[in-house]
């Protein structure tokens, strides 16, 4: 069953309340479905929110305060892990990482808080070097993991965590050429699929904003990275700015790897609206494009849409692996939609 948002933390707080809260929560659904905000107001539900008089009126009433970011929060009660290696990949280092600073003191009454971002990204290894602290975790200790993909998890991690699905906002802001790539998909849809050129001018869609996608992270990445040496140049070694700039080098890889699997994911959300319609189920991810998909509903049949959808998850998966990204993208574009 999915959760809005404020209902699951509802729930959670009913167990805190009751002295009943779990030490694992597995919280999944659509990157932007608010399972990060969710993490937060969890933190700060077992240890307390930041300054409560901040923002009060002249009569001392204030509406709820904005919880802070999961950036915000990280320090020595929150550790946060993520996906930082070139390969988008958590690594059994960072997980033992964790796992040792689950077991330092704290502070009295307060949680130590670890949160995994992107946890279908850990792979067996790092997923095997985490179970220990999942199956016999210190007191006081609260994990979070939070992912869109769980299917990717091993059973042994699904079988430890209390789940909580969230409904994916309807509200949720576009990503930065959404609705460029959905308006090709459009336009080639209800010309038909089925045709190499149609596969091959989509392919250079889906590629045009991928390119211009990670130009926009490579510069912003590149001025933080100057901003740093400006800063710390002279008070700091040079191995400690060769390894920040590894790491930016890294993260720009990471981050475009990221928006690259959700525009692939676009385009299987649009082909899943498509299924619905042919299947004439009304309720839709994309309900602004139902003319368009219900126009390329009816031109394709189920078999063929299921394979075309099958086909780009396929791509999914082998884009995880180390192939050539434009190979990868020409065959699994002609195989979804040649």
């Amino acid at each position: 069953m999915a959760y809005t948002e404020d209902k699951a933390f509802e729930l959670v707080k009913s167990a805190h309340e009751r002295e009943r809260l779990g030490h694992a929560f597995l919280i999944t659904g659509e990157a932007q479905a608010g399972g990060e905000r969710l993490t937060s107001r969890m933190i700060e539900m077992v240890n307390g929110a930041h300054d409560a008089t901040a923002g009060l009126d002249l009569f001392g009433g204030a509406p709820d305060p904005e919880p802070q970011t999961i950036d915000e929060l990280e320090g020595d009660l929150v550790r946060v892990v993520r996906p930082e290696m070139k390969s988008r990949r958590i690594s059994v280092k960072q997980m033992r990482a964790l796992e040792k600073s689950m077991y330092q003191a704290s502070e009295k009454d307060k949680w130590k808080v670890g949160v995994v971002l992107e946890a279908d990204r850990m792979g067996v290894e790092a997923e095997n070097a985490f179970l220990k602290t999942l199956e016999e975790p210190p007191t006081n200790c609260l994990l979070l993991l939070i992912t869109s993909n769980p299917d990717r998890l091993l059973p042994t991690i699904l079988s430890r965590c209390v789940q909580l699905k969230l409904m994916t906002s309807a509200k949720r802001e576009p990503y930065e050429g959404e609705a460029e790539l959905l308006e090709v998909l459009g336009k080639i849809g209800k010309a038909g699929f089925g045709s190499v050129g149609r596969a091959l001018t989509l392919k250079a869609a889906f590629s045009k904003v991928l390119d211009r996608r990670k130009l926009t992270i490579s510069k912003a990445n590149d001025a933080a990275q100057k901003e740093e040496v400006l800063h710390y140049k002279q008070t700091t070694e040079g191995d400690w700015l060769k390894q920040r700039e590894n790491y930016y080098k890294a993260l720009t890889e990471s981050e475009y790897l990221l928006e690259r699997g959700q525009f692939l994911d676009v385009m299987i959300t649009w082909l899943g609206d498509v299924v619905r319609q042919k299947c004439g189920v009304e309720s839709l991810d994309y309900p602004a494009h139902s003319a368009v998909t219900k126009s390329v509903a009816e031109s394709d049949s189920l078999e063929s849409l299921l394979r075309r959808m099958e086909a780009l998850e396929k791509l999914g998966d082998m884009l995880d692996t180390n192939v050539s990204e434009p190979l990868a993208l020409e065959v699994g574009f002609m195989q979804a939609f040649g």
